[in-house]
């Protein structure tokens, strides 16, 4: 029988019992997230699927994920707007968890900030082991007025955002950062690059500069917002233009929600 969840909560996943709700006193190792809307979510098996692999990293096999997923599955709820969270937890046995937060408001546009220094993550291939270093960046666009940082490399040129893909157009071109290891491969990100192989978009593997992304149309994608068109660089840095493209690509990713699978 599904559980009945009406605020935030976490719990973790013992073999035996099942999620139990917990304190966290571990520290996250790796997670992943996704929006739920009413029982819907983008992507899920994807989702599934990254964390899978990060988590087999550190010695979790999918044999042991595989029930974990069929109890979380049974779990989410299926009304009311979710963003919630599995985890892998530190300690000397690592550790399933689930976290359960109402999703907040969702947002079609984005201030950013560019980061002070080059990009300062250690794994960015992996969603949670650097949330450490991302969260205070993320915090101080934040404190400047914005919602998201945007990371440099070591040439100045955007690599991605804190918690966020980095997508532009160049006249019919679609560009993004490759994934060459510096990046988070991205769900929502993947997507988009899928539609537009689909539809005959040029995609071209790059990185560019702030000031020659804030005379773009650029977007930043993630799970939770989907596409968030950024409409302000900060001092300094040009307005960026009206969007034109944005709304036949959010309403692909709308398309994309459907019902949690049965287990």
């Amino acid at each position: 029988m599904q559980t009945e969840i009406h605020a935030s909560s976490f719990s973790v996943w013992h073999p035996c019992a099942g999620l139990v709700a917990e304190e966290n006193a571990e520290s996250l190792v790796v997670a992943d997230s996704w929006l739920l809307a009413d029982g819907k979510a983008r992507a899920y098996e994807m989702h599934w699927a990254r964390f899978t692999r990060a988590v087999a990293e550190f010695g979790v096999e999918p044999g042991t994920v595989r029930p974990f997923r069929a109890e979380v599955t049974e779990t989410l709820p299926r009304t009311g707007t979710w963003f919630p969270r599995v985890e892998l937890l530190a300690g000397t046995q690592p550790r399933l968890a689930l976290r359960v937060r109402p999703a907040p408001p969702l947002r079609e546009r984005a201030s950013v900030r560019v980061a002070d220094g080059p990009d300062p993550r250690t794994r960015p291939d992996l969603k949670g082991p650097d949330f450490p270093l991302l969260e205070p960046l993320r915090r101080r666009a934040q404190e400047q007025g914005a919602d998201e940082a945007v990371l440099l490399d070591e040439h100045g040129r955007a690599v991605e955002g804190a918690f966020s893909s980095l997508l532009w157009w160049q006249d019919d071109v679609l560009c993004t950062p490759a994934e060459d290891g510096r990046i988070l491969p991205g769900v929502t990100r993947r997507l988009l690059l899928d539609r537009a192989e689909r539809l005959g978009v040029t995609v071209r593997h790059t990185r560019a500069t702030p000031a020659e992304l804030a005379g773009r149309e650029v977007w930043i994608t993630s799970a939770l917002h989907g596409i968030r068109v950024v409409t302000d660089w900060g001092p300094g840095l040009p307005v960026p233009p009206a969007p034109t493209r944005v709304d036949e690509w959010r309403a692909h990713l709308t398309d994309r929600l459907a019902p949690l699978p049965r287990h």
